[in-house]
């Protein structure tokens, strides 16, 4: 897969002209005013709430790419959502303090968004029983404390997609499954209703059009913040292989972990070395290209476009 030149850390190249506000897993989120942000898609990759110590060849650039399309496509199919995305363009007076190097390892990664208060939750739909999910189901018969259909398979569909939430953790922490009612007591209820809401149905919608790409949706993330006038708002990254498990239609089987274009590449492999959790990890090159390239694919699946001619 083609990449961009490699983007781990973005404070040399953007904090001499403005201020860094947070610094995550994966974005750097600097200040360009009062009401706007600039959030910058490094090719650094987490999995298992840990930062590995190499990069992800172009990750960043599909990231912001991807997000921008989900938030287009959003546009069009629920005019009344509200979203963070303003543009994927840097702001002209900074493109003009960056020199042409620095513009190419910017260019696709930078994101401008409105600036909110963000909803200390992580607000997750399951459609397919895997992962945690089906840990827990094994152990309880429940997901997220939420009794479901008895004798259930691995990778099986739920009758409905299922609203699973989890906690907001601080960088270095890790994020907690958490029920409904209890996301409910962080938000309070009128939030939580619309956040659920808001997530089922941009799930199912983004799900139905994979489908027709030959990608499933087994379980994305979503993040909401909240404007002045206090309405709930799409926020962060969308539908992205870093925040979402994609299958391909072709090979599912039902009784069995799935192929993936998302991290879940990445896990299995921490998982089968024993450094699932471990700091301080380096991926062999071969497993770095191997999940650049599933992360290519998917952009390719979903948008229609070849990541080349992104990048032209």
């Amino acid at each position: 897969m083609p990449s961009l030149p490699p983007l781990t850390d973005s404070t040399p190249l953007l904090r001499p002209h403005l201020p860094l506000l947070a610094q995550g897993k994966v974005r750097d989120v600097y200040t360009l005013d009062d009401r706007t942000l600039l959030f910058v898609a490094t090719d650094r990759i987490s999995a298992y709430d840990v930062v590995l110590s190499n990069a992800i060849p172009s990750k960043g650039a599909i990231l912001t790419s991807l997000s921008a399309f989900w938030f287009s496509f959003f546009a069009r199919t629920n005019p009344s959502l509200k979203t963070h995305f303003i543009s994927v363009q840097l702001p002209s007076s900074l493109s003009r303090l960056l020199d042409e190097e620095s513009m190419e390892v910017m260019r696709a990664r930078a994101m401008q968004v409105e600036k909110l208060k963000i909803l200390k939750l992580e607000s997750i739909v399951r459609g397919y029983v895997t992962g945690s999910a089906w840990k827990e189901y094994q152990e309880r018969g429940t997901v997220h404390g939420i009794r479901v259909r008895e004798g259930m398979r691995e990778s099986e569909a739920f009758d409905a997609p299922l609203w699973t939430p989890s906690t907001k953790a601080e960088q270095g922490e890790h994020d907690e499954n958490i029920s409904p009612e209890q996301a409910a007591q962080i938000v309070g209820a009128d939030i939580a209703k619309k956040v659920e809401r808001l997530s089922l149905e941009l799930y199912t919608r983004a799900r139905d059009y994979a489908a027709e790409r030959g990608i499933i949706i087994a379980d994305t993330k979503f993040e909401f913040g909240v404007d002045e006038e206090g309405e709930v708002v799409l926020c962060d990254e969308v539908l992205t292989p870093d925040s979402s498990r994609f299958w391909p239609q072709q090979g599912y089987e039902v009784g069995k972990g799935q192929e993936s274009f998302d991290k879940q590449y990445l896990r299995d492999w921490l998982t089968r070395e024993g450094l699932k959790g471990k700091e301080g990890v380096q991926m062999p090159e071969d497993v770095a290209k191997e999940t650049a390239r599933r992360y290519g694919e998917a952009y390719e699946k979903i948008t229609g476009t070849k990541w080349s001619e992104q990048l032209e």
